[in-house]
């Protein structure tokens, strides 16, 4: 058996060719993340039997790494479609314990029964990694249901937002353990807008937590990015704006208090 450990990416620049599109993994989703960024935290921040809190479980990604490395999930979604379908994949599992909500995460007393009787459920006390993949805002808009993130084009309301949703989460994460935010900034009205930086600052500001790391990372195998390259190239230059490649990946240590 390999050890989980080798392999592992300490750099804070991941440069990755291609997805990892092996076994459940499928991009059937726009704004799924790549199957690579969960591998490598829950790899080094969780060891076998442990409990992953996925806040926007999207199309699966997080749960089909916790099968292969046999970790517990609980994992939580507005949009019922991508829920059902999920579900649909995890039909024949066995090898691990877990639990799909669909739940606004933002409303506290939802997230709060759900969250509870999933741990109930999974006889596990506290998570030990979460995983938060949120909307960049109203960039692309995932389900037409108000409470949605992805419905909010304000940033002050998005950050908000994001930060009651990491309050609603937080006091299931076992001291001493993670909280992973995958994060991009956005473009509006011609600028440039950090929302990375937003999305850090607020954590910082509200939540008992040290910065382990700011994680740039870039893909280059989409096959449709690359087609288009010299089209976005002709179009920056026309401009006067960069072309969006990265996405950050925040790593928080929960401390005591």
């Amino acid at each position: 058996m390999t050890n989980e450990r080798e392999n592992i990416n300490v750099d804070s620049l991941w440069l990755i060719d291609e997805r990892d599109k092996s076994g459940k993994h499928a991009n059937v989703y726009h704004g799924n993340f790549i199957p690579q960024i969960p591998n490598q935290l829950i790899r080094r921040y969780t060891k076998e039997n442990d409990t992953i809190l996925d806040l926007f479980m999207g199309s699966g990604t997080t749960l089909y790494e916790c099968e292969n490395l046999n970790r517990n999930f609980i994992g939580f979604d507005i949009n019922t479609e991508i829920i059902d379908y999920v579900k649909s994949k995890m039909t024949d599992t066995q090898n691990i314990k877990f639990k799909i909500n669909e739940c606004d995460v933002a409303n506290e007393t939802l997230f709060k029964e759900k969250i509870e009787n999933s741990l109930s459920e999974l006889d596990v006390e506290k998570a030990q990694l979460i995983l938060a993949h949120p909307p960049y805002m109203d960039i692309v808009k995932f389900t037409e249901k108000a409470e949605d993130l992805s419905q909010i084009a304000d940033l002050t309301t998005f950050v908000k937002q994001f930060a009651q949703v990491v309050k609603n989460a937080f006091p299931y994460l076992e001291n001493k353990k993670y909280l992973g935010v995958v994060i991009a900034d956005v473009y509006k009205k011609s600028e440039v807008v950090p929302l990375a930086f937003y999305v850090l600052d607020a954590v910082k500001r509200n939540f008992n937590v040290k910065l382990k790391g700011i994680i740039i990372k870039n893909i280059e195998g989409n096959r449709g990015k690359l087609r288009q390259k010299n089209i976005w190239q002709y179009r920056a230059l026309k401009s006067d704006y960069f072309i969006f490649k990265h996405e950050y990946i925040l790593v928080f240590k929960k401390e005591e208090r």
